[in-house]
């Protein structure tokens, strides 16, 4: 009789061993996403573009699995040539994330930097302009793009020729595309904020100084949906160094001075003590917090 229960309870061992390893199997065999597959058949192919088709001309969701490949909360046309994209072998950009902060404009923020890897990191230096970052060269009137090697021989964006290389004017007071560091770096969904946009999220969020993993910058936070992001601490780059104090704020704007043509906007802030949107030497090598438009 005890032989008989040993067995019952070894045969009871055995298949569960037999289940765990099934459950094992199929749980290995589950196929791994793969970037643009829209109808999850585990490929890319045309047969993709077509569930997309089928869905935005005729709402089709029969073979839809996942329609939102680029990851911005919504199936477009984007979607299209992100996929399009794929099959010619062509790379799509990187998908960096941004917070809808419920702002009149509809414009939404980046959640960190140019050239940052968290919400914490201060990314790159630009002078404004400039779509490279800046590392070593002194970020100066003789190292600047847009001007030969002072204050009033600006060669671009232009708009008193007292301050423009021999006379010259062009009355551009926004960066261009080409020029935007947020739109060269990631992508033509992004650019830098106008100064317009820059007050806005002055005036309709809430700023509370804080730290942050050991950084401090202000928590900026919705007054209209609670959502939040955080702008760190960046000082600025000038005369070959960072000039690091870990109390000042300088974010770039694309919007050129009103009657200065060689400064241009950017917001500023000091601790807790002082938030504002002023303007400074386009030279200087200042963070970029990016923004985008809503898409509906």
């Amino acid at each position: 009789m005890r032989s008989e229960t040993n067995k019952t309870d070894n045969m009871k061992k055995v298949f569960s061993i037999i289940a765990m390893l099934t459950v094992v199997t199929v749980a290995m065999a589950q196929p791994r996403a793969v970037d643009g597959d829209v109808n999850g058949d585990g490929n890319v192919t045309s047969a993709d573009i077509t569930v997309l088709y089928n869905y935005l001309l005729n709402g089709d969701t029969s073979e839809l699995v996942n329609g939102d490949v680029t990851g911005d909360g919504h199936i477009t046309s984007n979607d299209v040539t992100y996929v399009y994209n794929i099959l010619l072998g062509i790379p799509n950009p990187i998908n960096h994330e941004y917070v809808d902060l419920g702002l009149p404009s509809g414009t939404l923020w980046a959640t960190m930097n140019i050239g940052a890897n968290n919400p914490e990191e201060c990314g790159d230096y630009f002078s404004w302009g400039e779509t490279t970052a800046r590392e070593v060269e002194d970020p100066y009137w003789n190292h600047y793009q847009w001007s030969v090697n002072k204050w009033n021989t600006i060669t671009k964006y232009c708009i008193n020729s007292s301050h423009g290389s021999n006379g010259f004017a062009d009355n551009l007071t926004e960066l261009e595309p080409e020029d935007d560091a947020a739109t060269v770096n990631w992508g033509p969904d992004w650019q830098m904020p106008s100064k317009t946009q820059m007050e806005e999220l002055r005036t309709k969020c809430t700023w509370q100084w804080t730290t942050k993993n050991g950084v401090k910058g202000y928590m900026v936070k919705s007054k209209n949906n609670g959502n939040s992001m955080f702008l760190p601490v960046t000082d600025y780059y000038s005369n070959g160094e960072i000039h690091y104090t870990g109390n000042l704020g300088y974010y770039w704007s694309r919007t050129l001075h009103e009657t200065t043509s060689y400064k241009a906007y950017y917001l500023f802030f000091y601790t807790s003590s002082n938030l504002e949107c002023t303007y400074g030497n386009r030279y200087s090598g200042y963070a970029v917090r990016a923004v985008r438009t809503q898409t509906y």
